[in-house]
Formats: structure tokens, sequence, C-alpha cells
């Protein structure tokens, strides 16, 4: 079995630096997660990723503005405020310290990524895999794919009581009804028509 990584070790690949944008410093992101408009908030700090060579090499970047532009994410940067400073970043990928992210974070808080394809076990028994997970206003759901089906699970605690990423597996205790609607009723049961009547 692997011993989990040192404290403060694991880091996340979050975004590339792709192309400067106009001429006042932004810079187009490629991202790589699910989060962005939570991921570049202003004040949040990157690790970067740069050849030595680079005057960013050893340096940390932050977020000063982060918005969207036709359909592409482009960020402001501390620091970068032309497009000459802009161009010097060009392909720098930013990383994020998990473990100082999660630490901030409520005690029972996942990133999609560690949740997706997890196990989704009921009873002691295997219904389905976790798809994706969505982030609505009201609460977060974890989409469930139950053979060619999806099952929208409350991420809540009554109804996950249990995440275990190390283990690859979630466990769920849903209300009645919840599964069943896809277990127990095949579409040919449906009552027949009767004769029509003029």
């Amino acid at each position: 079995m692997n011993a989990a990584p040192p404290a403060g070790k694991t880091q996340l690949r979050v975004g590339r630096l792709v192309k400067a944008h106009g001429l006042k410093g932004a810079i187009k992101l490629e991202l790589y997660t699910d989060d962005p408009d939570g991921r570049f908030v202003p004040g949040a700090t990157f690790t970067l990723q740069v050849p030595e060579s680079s005057p960013w090499h050893g340096k940390l970047l932050t977020v000063r503005e982060f918005r969207w532009m036709n359909s592409h994410p482009v960020a402001f940067f501390d620091g970068v405020e032309d497009r000459s400073a802009a161009e010097e970043l060009i392909r720098a990928i930013l990383w994020i310290d998990e473990d100082a992210q999660s630490a901030s974070a409520e005690e029972d808080a996942w990133f999609d990524h560690q949740l997706v394809g997890l196990d989704v076990v009921r009873d002691g028994a295997v219904v389905g895999r976790v798809a994706r997970v969505e982030h609505l206003p009201a609460q977060d759901l974890l989409i469930v794919r139950v053979g060619d089906d999806e099952v929208l699970v409350p991420f809540v605690k009554a109804i996950v009581p249990e995440v275990d990423v190390p283990g690859g597996r979630v466990v769920v205790t849903p209300p009645p009804g919840l599964f069943e609607d896809l277990a127990d009723e095949p579409d040919d049961e449906s009552p027949e028509p009767g004769p029509a009547h003029d």
C-alpha cells in the first residue's frame, strides 16, 4: 500500500498561460480545473513552472482580476502591467498547493477530480460510478452513471455519509426510489391502451 504524500507536497496543475491579450497585461488561459471562477479569484496565488532563464523563475503569481472574454478565460496578475510583461509568462504552467487549499476549506470538502470515477456503493453493493459533480446554488449534486442512465444524488451528509477517496468509493444512503426507478421499471410494463370506442 502506498504511503500518503507528505503534507504540503501535493500540487494541482490548474492552468497554462497561452497568449498575451491586449496591451494591459491580460493573459489568456488554458484551464485544467473544473472551477476556474473559484480558482482564479482576486488574491489567489500560484506557483509558476517556467524555465530557469525566465525572470519569473522561483516567483509566485497572484491574480488581480479574472474574466471571460468571448468565452475565453483571461486573467490579470499582480506585477504584469503591459503586453511585454505578459509575453514573458507565455507557456508558464500554474500550480496550486492542494493541501493549503484543503486546509482553508471545510473539513468535508473534495475537489471534483477526486470524486469523478469513484464507485458508488449502497448496502455494500456497487450501484454506479460518479460521472461528474454539478455545483448548484443550493447544494452540489453527484451525477452517478448507472448503466446508460444518470442519477442525480444530492451531495449532502444525510445521503452521502462517507467519501473514501483512497478506497475509491462513496457510500450512499439514498431515499427510496432514487435508484429503484431505473432498476425496477422496465418500459415494457406500462399498461396497454384499451380498445378505442367511437
